[in-house]
Order: C-alpha cells, then sequence, then structure tokens
C-alpha cells in the first residue's frame, strides 16, 4: 500500500520514485516521499545493498543485512537489487527510469554519468523525470567530488562551531542532523519539481547541497555576522536571542524556559515568586537582561530549585511563558503528546518473525491523519521478480538475469 492512512491515499499517491540512494540523507528523502504515497523502488547492488543495512548498534541485524540504520529510514518501500555495471541491470533501470517520476541518488558527482545514466541520457529516456541529486558540497564548487558523511558537514560549515560552551566546543549534535535536514530538503525540492512538472510537463534536476542546507538551517546564528558582523559563539543552553531563553536547573530536573516577550517574563517572575526581578534595573529591558544573563540564571534557579521541572512545566505553560522538562529519549516515547499523535508505528519484522518492527512516521498529518507507513521495510532484493515482471520481462528473461548476475 502507499497509502498514508487505511484507505486514504496520500497526496503523491501515483508518484513512482526510484531511489539509488545509500545511509541516510538519500533514504530520508524518498522515506519522506514514501509516507506521501509515492511508490518508491529501492534500486540497491545485489551485493550488500544499502550501507546503512549493515550499520546500526545490533550486530546480529547487520549481519542479516537489517542494520537498525536501514530499519528506520525504508519502510513503505520496494527492493529490486541491480548491478548496474552489467549490460541486464542497465537495461533494467533504463526500463524503470522510462516509467519513473522522480530518480533520487546520492552518488558521488560524476558517478551517475559513468554509470551511462547522465542527465542527457535521462532525458533521452523520460523527459518528464526529475532527477534529485543530493551530495555533501554539491554537483560544482572546487569541492565537489570529496566525500561526506554528516559529521562532515556538521565541522565544515560551523555548526559544531556554535554547539557546546566556550569549554567543551566545538561539539557536534548528538543526532545526524545535517543528513536529516538535507533528505528533509531534497523531499520538499522533489515535492516542489513535481508541482512544477504538473503547470509545464518537463522533467527537471535537482542539485541538494548537504553544507548549503545546513548552513541555511542556522538561520539567525549566520545571520548574526552577515548582517551585524557578530562572531557567532557556542552558548551552551543559553538562547542569544532573548533572555531567559534556555535550560535551567530546578528541585528535580532541567527545564527549558523560552520567555521571549516582555510579559512572558513578568509572569514568570511572578509565578517564581520574584515579581521584584521583572524591575531590577539589570533585568528590567530585553536587551539588559541579555547582558546580565548568568545572574537572570542564577537569581531564577534559586527560585526554581522549590519544585521539580515536571511541576513548573505545567504551572509556567498554563499561564502562557512557554516551558517544558528536559527528556531523555525514552521518557519522550513515553510521554503522552507523542502516544497521542500517533508518531510511533508497529510493522511486522522484515522477513517474517520476531517482534513487531516499531518505526517513526513523520510528525506530519494531512486531513486528521498521521502519515503512515504501512508495510516494513524491505529485505533485500525482496520486489526484483515483481518488479521485473511489472517491467514486461519473462520468467525466462528474469532467469537469464539472475543468471547473469545482473540481479
Amino acid at each position: 500500500m502507499t497509502d498514508t492512512d487505511a484507505g486514504t491515499p496520500g497526496p503523491l499517491a501515483g508518484v513512482t520514485v526510484l531511489d539509488l540512494t545509500n545511509v541516510l540523507a538519500g533514504p530520508y528523502a524518498a522515506y519522506q516521499l514514501a509516507l506521501m504515497g509515492a511508490d518508491v523502488i529501492k534500486v540497491e547492488t545485489p551485493h550488500g545493498g544499502d550501507l546503512a543495512r549493515r550499520l546500526g548498534t545490533s550486530a546480529e541485524l547487520n549481519a542479516r543485512h537489517l542494520g537498525i540504520s536501514f530499519l528506520a529510514q525504508n519502510a513503505q518501500k520496494r527492493s529490486i537489487t541491480l548491478d548496474l555495471k552489467t549490460e541486464g541491470g542497465a537495461q533494467a533501470l533504463r526500463r524503470l527510469v522510462a516509467t519513473a517520476d522522480v530518480l533520487v541518488e546520492n552518488f558521488r558527482p560524476g558517478v551517475l554519468e559513468r554509470l551511462g545514466f547522465g542527465w542527457e541520457q535521462l532525458q533521452a529516456l523520460n523527459s518528464r523525470l526529475i532527477l534529485c541529486q543530493i551530495s555533501g558540497f554539491g554537483q560544482t564548487g572546487p569541492m565537489r567530488t570529496k566525500p561526506a558523511y554528516d559529521q562532515i558537514i556538521q565541522g565544515y560549515s560551523g555548526m559544531m562551531s556554535v554547539t557546546g560552551t566556550e569549554e567543551t566546543g566545538p561539539l557536534r549534535a548528538g543526532f545526524p542532523l545535517a543528513d536529516t535536514i538535507g533528505g528533509l530538503a531534497a523531499a520538499f525540492a522533489v515535492s516542489s519539481a513535481l508541482a512544477g512538472r504538473a503547470r509545464t510537463g518537463v522533467g527537471s534536476v535537482i542539485d541538494v547541497s548537504m553544507l548549503e542546507t545546513a548552513v541555511t538551517a542556522m538561520g539567525w546564528v549566520v545571520s548574526n555576522l552577515l548582517v551585524d558582523g557578530h562572531e557567532p559563539r557556542p552558548l551552551g543552553n543559553d538562547n542569544g536571542t532573548a533572555a531567559p531563553s534556555g535550560a535551567f536547573a530546578t528541585g528535580d530536573g532541567l527545564l527549558n524556559i523560552a520567555a521571549n516577550k516582555q510579559e512572558q517574563f513578568e509572569t514568570l517572575c511572578a509565578l517564581v515568586d520574584r515579581a521584584e526581578l521583572s524591575t531590577d534595573p539589570r533585568f528590567a529591558e530585553r536587551e539588559s537582561r541579555k547582558t546580565h544573563r548568568a545572574a537572570l540564571t542564577a537569581e531564577l534557579e534559586r527560585a526554581l530549585a522549590a519544585r521539580p521541572a515536571a511541576e513548573w512545566e505545567d504551572l509556567l505553560s498554563s499561564a502562557g511563558v512557554p516551558a517544558a522538562a528536559v527528556l531523555r529519549v525514552d521518557q519522550m516515547l513515553a510521554s503522552p503528546q507523542i502516544r497521542d499523535r500517533g508518531l510511533v508505528h508497529e510493522l511486522p519484522f522484515p522477513g517474517g518473525g520476531g517482534d513487531p518492527l516499531r518505526v517513526l512516521g513523520n510528525g506530519i498529518r494531512i486531513d486528521g491523519a498521521p502519515s503512515t507507513p504501512r508495510t516494513p521495510p524491505p529485505v533485500l532484493g525482496e520486489h526484483t521478480d515483481e518488479i521485473l515482471a511489472a517491467l514486461g520481462y519473462s520468467a525466462d528473461d528474469i532467469a537469464a538475469l539472475h543468471e547473469e548476475g545482473a540481479v
């Protein structure tokens, strides 16, 4: 199924996406398209498939080519194995391209051309095709051919330089932020290109640079330097745009507070029984609060020590002051909000047997329904014969491709 909910087609229903990507940014982009209803065909090498099949905390799953990194963003896809260095494999991809709407790849720039599938060749096969190319640094520029993973981009983009504190930074974010942002940008670009094609009737080529998408995601950090010449520096848990805005110690646990508006600050002071702070010359004005951030934090934390973070969260947020406890991942997954929204989905485990597989959707609801994967991530090559048959290959043709080692 390619439905976002039982019986409800997704907005990309009827769109066929060829996913020639590996590891994270590309597979994540294609997963977003699958959750929106596209039929995503994952094209993998017969010799191990997506590298993510062997990445994850479980050595046993890695050995089965079902690494957790793969399981996390490949539900709702079908897998075909093709060796594009064989004539049979290349010909099968040509047939797929002729019937597809989108091809997503994240090879190093130039690899697709060397395989005989450059933009001109693809257009000759299908003038309506949208080609989305995801790479670390983009298809042009002096760094275009350099290899890159998330960590490389986090460091080169400046993200690490503003993460942590002056004492602990530079630090990498604790999850693959650059990969995820690049994948989201690619999915957005593909969706936009599909809308454009509906108007023009012709395809397009999309060049997604993980470096550039990471830089744009840094927002005001970069803008402060571009516009005001303000050199960014790591601020730990503080938000440089306002104060008090950051993570604060309480009687039990950390509490994020973002009292960015004057009325929110005044309400906060009253609720923690320190109303005099709102008239203190050091804190009365927005800019002065930023100047005296450390002193304000110390005053607030003395007051916040009276209650645990969970109690302060309820008290402050109900009064219109943005506040929420800082949670561990297991606490987040168990929270009533996440459970109510249906972000986590249970699927049969790939290949059958074992406990159900739990995977994430994407946090987007359409007409009230969550974007729900309906099928588990595929076993390597699980749908090869099915897809080839749909392309017009006979049983003898398919057998010959297997004999050739093309699939």
